[in-house]
């Protein structure tokens, strides 16, 4: 078994940087831990701009670009024009698209991970995000599909679940019904952001009637001098196990001024399920997707 194997996958996710409002020492920093930790996967969990101009998708684009791993992004409501109301009627996906590509509902697929992109941002809403019954089917399909030694990842822009109170009007509208879905069809994780609050939470602990464990997996803003005071600029970095072992790690890694670094300060094991694939055959060995800087589309779609 060579060393990639062993140590299984890396996934190291970013939320709401907000380019247009990055801080040049805290962007740096991260570039550095990307170069150190080389994750197979860098997932970008919306909010990417902070009013969504073209200087700030392409400042978005360049840090991208740079790092050493294929790179998923979906939309956060800050990606949608705010003031400029023709565009952010008639085309409020543009910008995105030009910086990012046409998907917005992107996916990564290899023998050992299936991350599944959902676009919950609405042009008609400000802040709110929703996910339609017809994007949680369409998504519970291709979770139905995996192989039966996958990590199987959902990533929204707005949380499934929160732990404060005063963060329940930023819930993802539907998210009750797609939490049943997708677990049911078979997710792990459901990764978001908006918040700017980092947090792990055992939703099957948490939702009545989920018959298996499904984990919400929230990060902070890695870039954003918009911080809460209860947390720093992070992100998460997501250990997936060598196929075979039901669990997954989370390390969350803030950055610490003083070190003029980002430094891990905790560190979450969760416990997977591993029912049967529903009837797909597992991918081939070999032949992994993404090149560094690439912007996933949707890889085996």
């Amino acid at each position: 078994m060579n060393g990639e194997h062993a140590r299984g996958r890396l996934v190291l996710q970013l939320s709401d940087p907000h380019f247009g409002t990055e801080q040049p020492a805290v962007v740096e920093a991260l570039q550095r831990l990307v170069a150190k930790l080389v994750p197979d996967l860098v997932v970008l969990s919306g909010d990417i701009t902070q009013r969504a101009t073209a200087a700030q998708f392409e400042a978005a684009s360049r840090f991208t670009s740079g790092l050493n791993a294929p790179v998923l992004v979906v939309p956060g409501n800050h990606d949608i024009p705010l003031l400029n109301l023709g565009l952010r009627m008639l085309a409020p996906y543009a910008r995105h698209r030009r910086a990012f590509g046409a998907e917005l509902e992107p996916s990564y697929e290899t023998p050992e991970l299936l991350v599944l992109g959902v676009n919950t941002t609405r042009a008609w809403r400000h802040k709110d995000g929703e996910v339609s019954a017809a994007q949680v089917e369409r998504v519970a399909q291709r979770l139905r599909g995996a192989a039966s030694g996958q990590l199987r990842i959902v990533v929204t822009h707005q949380p499934v679940a929160v732990t404060l109170e005063r963060d329940q009007a930023n819930l993802l509208h539907g998210a009750g019904a797609a939490v049943r879905s997708w677990s049911e069809a078979g997710a792990d994780l459901i990764l978001g952001g908006h918040i700017h609050l980092p947090y792990v939470l055992a939703l099957h602990e948490l939702t009545p009637g989920l018959a298996r464990r499904i984990w919400a997996v929230q990060a902070g803003t890695a870039l954003s001098s918009r911080v809460r005071h209860e947390a720093p600029n992070s992100v998460n970095l997501i250990r997936c196990e060598p196929q075979g072992q039901a669990r997954c790690t989370v390390e969350r890694w803030d950055w610490v001024a003083a070190a003029r670094s980002f430094m891990a300060v905790s560190r979450h094991e969760l416990r997977l399920e591993r029912p049967p694939a529903h009837g797909s055959q597992p991918l081939p060995i070999g032949g992994y997707p993404g090149t560094p800087g690439q912007v996933v589309q949707g890889w085996f779609r």
